[in-house]
């Protein structure tokens, strides 16, 4: 019989191995990420699986790094620098297990200089669920039959810059930093500091099995106010959380709070979302209309913001036209230009009554003050 392993005790060692050798932005992190290497052990017991990505703005800031401890805890790792889709998604579907995919240099494949990389996308949003799989043809000429790949496997992600919003969206997301000159860590020696990894993964793996009862199936309770997405994310570390007991659940709803509110101060949402709120928080904040050429200068001399830099080219009137009108009026039509006298002349223009049930249903609360309603009439043509 198995001694029983004390689960918070082991994840306070798997932190401990973290903090040795890498600086993360806060303490919500070691925690998020000793979690996440745990719930890679216990894959099967979850119905998604959240992506670990370790972004920062310049080089040097330690996800390499970050990614090697990892890869000492986890089971089967795979390491995958410009791995193609076919590549991934054959390893995880090949019946040996599935291995955890440590993606280092993200940037290399979603950055600005990469192209769009559909297929890989597509392999990483379709594996964050336990039934995604990819479809793909096999045999040859005519006797072609499509055939479904397994996707589902646990990935961790190091890279410049962001990432696509659909793989943000699904990722615990730890904004790594240079190190100060007064933050050391220990040196990372691979022949010395593998074997105690490996160690500790398989504590991991055996405490895995002596929780898994308690894993499976389990609903943890989320803290108030992370629900949709984040609450798929983090469902699977609450659980190994509570399945470990100590101070880890406590630690655990801290930590989801701390990043998924950094999260949500981080993402200025799709493009479509940052034009509509730019365009109520900046554009025609008290404004009931405004003509198109007026709106194109407030945007494009908004300092940070795209518009005046979208590919080499600022926002104009087609392109304004084209995005807001994926969104809808009250009406559920078609957000469009109007017809505005001024000046004795006609402009096209928008309308903030157009804009008004767009602004409510995506735009994320002002920053000082609630979203009045619209005046009534007194303005209306």
């Amino acid at each position: 019989m198995t001694d029983h392993i004390d689960g918070a005790a082991l994840l306070d060692e798997v932190e401990a191995f973290h903090r040795r050798f890498n600086v993360f932005p806060t303490e919500a992190a070691y925690v998020a990420v000793a979690l996440w290497d745990a719930h890679a052990h216990l894959l099967d017991c979850f119905d998604s699986t959240p992506r670990l990505a370790f972004l920062s703005p310049e080089p040097g800031s330690g996800k390499t790094r970050a990614l090697e401890i990892v890869e000492t805890l986890v089971p089967q790792p795979m390491t995958a620098v410009n791995a193609s889709a076919a590549a991934l998604f054959r390893s995880v579907s090949s019946g040996n297990g599935k291995p955890t995919i440590l993606f280092d240099e993200i940037d290399t494949v979603f950055g600005p200089k990469a192209g769009d990389n559909e297929e890989l996308r597509g392999f990483l949003n379709a594996g964050h669920r336990r039934t995604g799989v990819t479809y793909r043809c096999i045999g040859d000429g005519g006797q072609q039959t499509v055939q479904a790949f397994p996707s589902y496997c646990a990935v961790a992600m190091g890279g410049l810059g962001s990432l696509p919003d659909t793989i943000l969206s699904r990722s615990v997301i730890i904004r790594m930093r240079r190190r100060a000159r007064n933050e050391k860590v220990e040196p990372f020696r691979a022949r010395v500091h593998e074997a105690e990894g490996h160690k500790l993964r398989d504590r991991l793996a055996a405490w895995a099995e002596q929780a898994r009862g308690t894993v499976l199936g389990a609903w943890p309770e989320m803290p108030d106010g992370v629900t949709d997405r984040p609450a798929d994310v983090w469902e699977p570390l609450l659980a190994i959380a509570d399945a470990a007991g100590g101070d880890w659940p406590e630690r655990a709803r801290a930590a989801c709070v701390t990043l998924v509110t950094a999260s949500k101060a981080n993402d200025k949402g799709s493009l479509g979302v940052r034009l509509l709120t730019d365009l109520r928080d900046h554009v025609m904040c008290g404004i009931d209309r405004l003509p198109t050429i007026a709106i194109l200068d407030r945007l494009n001399a908004l300092d940070d913001a795209p518009w005046a830099d979208l590919n080499g080219k600022p926002l104009d009137s087609r392109r304004l036209s084209r995005m807001l009108a994926e969104y809808m009026t009250a009406d559920n039509e078609p957000i469009t230009s109007r017809n505005i006298k001024a000046a004795g002349s006609v402009l096209k223009g928008y309308y903030a009554a157009d804009l008004h049930d767009a602004w409510q249903r995506y735009c994320p609360p002002p920053p000082e003050s609630p979203l009045l309603p619209l005046p009534g009439t007194e303005n209306a043509a």
